[in-house]
């Protein structure tokens, strides 16, 4: 079924029932710091918490059709594997997924609880490709990729149509760009409603394959990225003349950049975004100019993200807005030392998180230790206040940074 806005439509009808409806919502206090008007189409809230549910369901309800009793396999960094596995055991078709093997845990469990059968191979999603056709080849399973394949580009493209019937008037959409299946399929549809409105992918800066045909350029795409679930060193051949042909520009985010639009998400709208789904926002943080004043929608489109990541990146959001901080304090050795400490920090409003009483530093006398504390406060001024403070009562003190031991 080719890629159309005819055929995005018939698969909008068909999704009717078997996938939820996601919420379009205002980015109220996001857009107070960034002075644009933001809406989020939230497809982290969707069935198995990804756009991915959308194209797999398509795919395989046709798979059902043409090919009766036909097993289907797939490749996937996770999300398009829990949507396979999802709707291959809700329409009884077995299913074989073939994860990379540093795909997140939460992902790989998720996906083997939905039944399907797990294999992991690879680094990323281009290594496993051969290794999947050999095993689609010879066990006669029918291949549902995860974005090279016009029944998937159209089950995307519907999230376009919702997204249009919510606001018809945004000056631009941002689409995070992995192999191009949902930046393909919505841009189709968007462009189809809306000829006029600006549409721009979103890469990251470690895998910039589409990036890389649009401007003739050759940059590296390797290395180890919070989004994961567009990690792709080659878009689709189906994909990229469609983003050539709809798309205005593609812009890079490094990965602090997306984790501040993780954080951000959180902290501001009490949304869980998986790191491809923040990118959209994390290009807005990084071209504030260009985006002021415009009326943007951008694509939320998966909330899997590992909980222990995710921890860590509000930690270090805290660390880095001055609300969190590990200082070392040079004491002696004798008794109410520490109770002269969390006397002094409680004084000026922080709170001890965390305390770790070291003897054993090479460079301290015997008769001397060191106090490693994490703090809570209110900001880095107060951060400063706390250290005065203990200065003022004869303690050494020094922050410690992340790379200090």
């Amino acid at each position: 079924m080719a890629v159309s806005f005819e055929n995005i439509v018939v698969a909008s009808k068909q999704l009717k029932g078997n996938i939820k409806k996601t919420p379009v919502v205002k980015a109220s206090k996001i857009n107070l710091k960034l002075g644009c008007e933001l809406f989020l189409k939230l497809e982290c809230l969707q069935l198995t918490s990804s756009f991915k549910t959308r194209g797999a369901f398509i795919a395989i309800k046709r798979n059902c059709v043409k090919n009766p009793g036909k097993g289907v396999i797939a490749m996937s960094a996770g999300n398009h594997a829990q949507a396979v596995a999802y709707h291959a055991k809700n329409l009884n078709v077995p299913a074989t997924i073939i994860m990379p093997e540093q795909a997140p845990f939460s992902k790989v469990s998720r996906t083997k609880e939905l039944g399907a059968k797990v294999i992991l191979k690879g680094r990323t999603l281009n290594e496993t490709s051969e290794y999947v056709k050999k095993i689609a080849q010879n066990e006669d399973l029918q291949l549902i990729h995860p974005y090279d394949n016009e029944d998937v580009i159209n089950g995307q493209g519907t999230i376009g149509i919702e997204l249009f019937d919510e606001i018809n008037d945004l000056d631009c959409l941002i689409v995070p760009i992995g192999g191009g299946g949902l930046v393909s399929g919505t841009a189709t549809a968007i462009k189809h409603l809306k000829p006029n409105i600006k549409i721009f992918g979103v890469e990251s800066n470690l895998y910039p394959s589409t990036f890389n045909l649009f401007k003739n350029k050759n940059l590296p795409c390797l290395g180890d990225t919070i989004a994961d679930g567009i990690a792709v060193k080659s878009p689709g051949e189906i994909t990229y003349p469609i983003i050539k042909k709809y798309i205005d520009d593609i812009f890079l985010v490094d990965e602090i950049s997306i984790e501040n639009a993780i954080s951000m998400l959180f902290e501001d709208e009490r949304i869980i975004s998986e790191g491809a789904g923040a990118v959209g926002l994390a290009a807005i943080l990084n071209n504030k100019s260009f985006f002021k004043n415009k009326k943007i929608g951008t694509i939320i489109c998966g909330g899997n993200i590992d909980s222990r990541i995710f921890a860590e990146i509000l930690n270090k959001q805290l660390s880095r807005d001055g609300k969190l901080a590990k200082i070392r304090i040079g004491i002696t050795d004798e008794p109410g030392m520490l109770a002269k400490i969390s006397n002094a920090i409680a004084a000026n409003g922080g709170n001890i998180i965390e305390i770790y009483h070291q003897r054993m530093f090479h460079d301290v006398p015997v008769k001397k230790a060191k106090i490693d504390a994490i703090i809570e406060a209110q900001n880095i001024a107060n951060i400063n206040e706390i250290i005065n403070t203990l200065k003022k009562e004869s303690f050494e003190v020094s922050i410690v940074s992340e790379n200090s031991n």
